[in-house]
């Protein structure tokens, strides 16, 4: 039976459901999550590419974006490829081991930005709550500590749930009901005892989501702080007009991934964890350039340099 092939050794490959309820409108579904795939790597890259040749792009700031853009790049490549097969096969098999691959690297990604985005709240907090030691405490140095700590505490955290799901037995069935391999419902597949992993998956989440998200909080709170006790409302408005972007962007990505990860997975339906899976996965990568980078006038002056120059070349 299709979605059910087993053997002596356990299950070798699962079936992913996918979206049953859209089946009906799977090439309409399949066409606008690749558009968006499409238009969230061309937006990516060019962020990435922008700040690494750009010399006007060298601030702290900019430095972020890039990782940023780089972490949702891995997080799409990660998940989308494989879920347009989903959507237009209605369910598709993945095996094993590319399934632990698959959720090791969309883990990685989505851990790794949680991480990006509490360096880039703290960014904010030197630049307007103490800009005089700004350029001082944000140097290149700690750039890169941060850059590095990110991503390298997110790999080992992921690697010890690897090795935990590793350890598990699957015997059947082997019907995963998301788009992707996402580690709770690969869990609730398992004929072993889940008690480990499930309190595993609470206690990552906390240095993961929960403490970068307070941190993202208290340092906002300085923020507004500080800007409240500026006088002029022009100077407010510029001065929140700086880190508003990020705000937007950080409500929207803490808050599926506290409603996701936080929130115990039985306490709500697969339907809408899928829901909120896509806001993170799909949308979220795609209006990150848009809200926080495009949008910038440095970048557009910049981009608008490169563009002269390249329109100056085809034409000589």
């Amino acid at each position: 039976m299709k979605g059910h092939k087993e053997n002596s050794t356990g299950v070798t490959e699962f079936f992913l459901l996918g979206f049953p309820d859209l089946n009906d409108y799977k090439f309409p579904f399949f066409s606008i999550v690749l558009l968006i795939y499409s238009m969230t790597i061309c937006e990516n890259l060019l962020i990435i590419v922008l700040v690494s040749i750009s010399q006007s792009l060298r601030s702290p700031m900019y430095f972020f974006l890039g990782h940023l853009a780089l972490s949702d790049m891995v997080l799409v490549t990660s998940v989308v490829p494989k879920m347009l097969e989903v959507i237009i096969r209605e369910g598709s098999c993945i095996p094993f081991v590319g399934c632990l691959v698959q959720s090791y690297m969309y883990g990685l990604a989505v851990s790794a930005e949680c991480y990006l985005l509490t360096a880039m709240s703290y960014d904010r907090y030197l630049a307007i709550c103490n800009p005089l030691h700004y350029t001082s405490v944000m140097s290149p140095k700690l750039r890169y500590i941060l850059i590095i700590t990110s991503w390298s505490l997110c790999s080992l955290l992921l690697l010890i749930s690897l090795l935990i799901v590793c350890g598990l037995d699957f015997c059947g069935p082997n019907v995963l009901d998301h788009f992707f391999c996402d580690y709770t419902p690969i869990l609730q597949l398992s004929c072993s005892d889940t008690t480990v992993p499930d309190i595993e998956v609470i206690i990552i989440s906390v240095p993961i989501v929960l403490l970068p998200f307070l941190f993202i909080i208290t340092t906002y709170v300085y923020i507004c702080i500080t800007i409240f006790g500026i006088s002029s409302s022009s100077g407010r408005q510029k001065t929140f007009s700086t880190c508003s972007y990020h705000l937007v962007v950080v409500s929207t990505y803490y808050g599926s991934m506290l409603i996701i990860y936080m929130v115990p997975y039985r306490g709500h339906s697969m339907t809408i964890n899928k829901f909120i899976s896509l806001i993170y996965i799909v949308l979220t990568p795609l209006l990150n350039p848009m809200i926080y980078s495009l949008r910038n006038r440095e970048i557009q002056s910049t981009l608008r340099k490169y563009l002269m120059v390249c329109s100056k070349k085809r034409d000589l």
